[in-house]
């Protein structure tokens, strides 16, 4: 090759690097582009032992905890099912009331060909899949009740940045509701710890955060059995709410949950917005900071149109989202007049002791749940106290696949590897 195409060749390839693109445009992605998204890491503020007692009236103390990975599954990996833990819930639940919708194909309602069927039947009178149709059902929490009201949610810790979030909250005198993945809770218990004694709303948010939509009957049981264990071991006490990663949820995951005696919880979305911060679009490189505050600025804009409150998606696994909430959405909405921040339970005006089935008049894994027969989704699909369709289809149900292994780190290497390794070649050809 010719000295001199190879010359253009490597300054073309140079100019549209994704690290170059990204400075050049002031983006906010992965690599760090934006410096308001620096982000270190605090320690937490206060450790609890064994023995402390409960915030929540009526919950037995914290217990002794000695993680042992090896008794759990495989981090972020799909929840096996013949476990004793997940055969004791598959006992409690009458699986062949279960409606007949059978598992999505990946790629959701971009995957038209596999997922034709259920794209079609998407709608209220179908089985009101929420990621391709926005379908929610009377027994979805979408909302908070008061207008001018914003529940705040974190989805995807703890992480080590988690201890940030509480911090901020905690100066700030408010809580927050935190949707935990499994996965994440064994590998921070002291965090999980400090986000239940602060008196902040958990719930569960799956062992290995997939889409449920896409997996078995068994395995959806089996994503929040294991969160529970997580959750009883670490704090001796397990959730009565839960999160689909993505808010990817059918009348089948509905049916499901319902009958774990899970309420389950999504964001808010209408027929014009989608409340995802989309924080998660920035660590992915496919969003900047300056849009994403803007997404955040057009929720402050358009709430005052709505009837009621609304919830909020945003995450706390990655320093990017971390700094978005703590530097510019928390604040822009404790600076709107007559705006409240609060969690999800404090919205619905629901006591702490309701998050919780020790406390709410029922019991987990060690005790009788809701019945499978009270569930109300009917095993047509139908839900059987009405329902809703919100919005519109859309093609991304939320936030995309994350674990802390691609924290946006391993991105900003690479990029800045291969332009440093271009520029060394180009001003060695010239």
């Amino acid at each position: 090759m010719a000295p001199s195409l190879l010359r253009t060749l490597v300054v073309i390839s140079l100019t549209t690097s994704p690290f170059l693109s990204n400075a050049q445009t002031g983006g906010a992605t992965a690599s760090g582009g934006d410096p308001t998204l620096s982000l270190t890491p605090l320690p937490l503020s206060k450790t609890y032992p064994a023995g402390t007692q409960s915030p929540i009236p009526g919950a037995p103390p914290l217990p002794a905890v000695s993680i042992d990975l090896s008794q759990y599954p495989p981090l972020d990996k799909l929840a096996p099912t013949d476990s004793d833990v997940v055969k004791a819930w598959l006992a409690k639940i009458d699986m062949t009331k279960v409606p007949a919708i059978k598992p999505n194909g990946l790629n959701l309602c971009a995957n038209t060909t596999v997922n034709a069927d259920a794209i079609a039947k998407a709608g209220p009178d179908g089985n009101c899949w929420w990621s391709c149709a926005g379908c929610t059902r009377s027994t979805d929490i979408t909302t908070c009740p008061s207008k001018g009201t914003l529940g705040a949610s974190f989805d995807d810790g703890p992480s080590e940045f988690t201890p940030n979030v509480l911090q901020y909250l905690d100066e700030n005198k408010l809580k927050a509701t935190f949707f935990i993945v499994g996965s994440r809770a064994v590998s921070s218990p002291d965090i999980l710890r400090a986000e239940y004694m602060a008196g902040h709303q958990l719930c569960l948010h799956t062992w290995s955060h997939p889409s449920l939509t896409t997996i078995t009957n068994e395995q959806i049981v089996a994503e929040f059995a294991w969160s529970m264990k997580a959750f009883k071991d670490i704090l001796g006490i397990q959730p009565t709410c839960a999160r689909p990663p993505y808010s990817d949820v059918d009348d089948r995951v509905r049916y499901i949950l319902n009958a774990m005696g899970l309420k389950t919880i999504l964001w808010t979305r209408t027929s014009t917005t989608n409340f995802d911060t989309n924080d998660w679009r920035v660590v992915a490189g496919s969003a900047t900071a300056a849009s994403s505050v803007q997404t955040f600025q057009g929720f402050l804009t358009t709430q005052s149109t709505l009837q009621t409150g609304f919830i909020v998606l945003a995450h706390d696994l990655f320093s990017q989202t971390v700094a978005l909430s703590l530097k510019y959405f928390l604040p822009a909405a404790l600076k709107t007049p007559g705006m409240k921040v609060q969690s999800i339970s404090d919205c619905l005006g629901q006591p702490a002791s309701a998050s919780y089935f020790e406390t709410a008049g029922a019991s987990g894994a060690g005790g009788a749940t809701t019945p499978a027969g009270n569930s109300s989704i009917g095993t047509n699909g139908a839900a059987k106290a009405g329902s809703n369709s919100s919005g519109s289809a859309t093609n991304q149900p939320g936030s995309p696949p994350k674990t802390p292994k691609d924290s946006g780190a391993s991105r900003t290497k690479i990029s800045l590897c291969q332009s440093a390794l271009l520029l060394t070649i180009v001003l060695i050809l010239v």
